[in-house]
């Protein structure tokens, strides 16, 4: 259901190097960039993708009290390593890696912001494999 995501950033510069860094953890790399900017991050047009980009009408890019993007890690040691990135790329904790819950629920997940104040999430859910 989920075609794409977006968040605003007001540095495209160090927002592409941010996620290019990010994402190349993932295996996922830029898909498009558009003719004002923007990047479109995925593993293909036909699963849901990410994109960063300056606001369309011109006013800063401020970040959604609420809103947040999560990301499917595929393991727990994924989240680890994922979250470790966001910190050592200059992101800022929301949540370090962990169990939210029941074990028997088996939702772990870490909480970040990108630098642009971007909320993130990776998460595995279910026993680790």
């Amino acid at each position: 259901m989920i075609g794409y995501t977006l968040v605003g950033s007001n540095d495209m510069q160090k927002a592409a190097a941010f996620y290019d860094a990010l994402f190349a953890t993932m295996g996922v790399s830029r898909l498009f960039v558009s003719p004002r900017g923007g990047i479109v991050y995925g593993s293909g047009w036909d699963k849901p993708m990410f994109g960063v980009n300056t606001p369309f009408d011109e006013k800063p890019a401020t970040i959604g009290n609420g809103s947040m993007v999560a990301f499917a890690a595929g393991s727990r040691a994924n989240v680890d390593k994922l979250h470790a990135k966001v910190m050592e790329l200059g992101g800022a904790d929301e949540g370090a890696p962990g169990l939210r819950g029941p074990e028997e629920f088996g939702f772990y997940g870490a909480y970040c912001r990108d630098l642009d104040g971007n909320k993130l999430c990776f998460f595995h859910a279910g026993p680790e494999a």
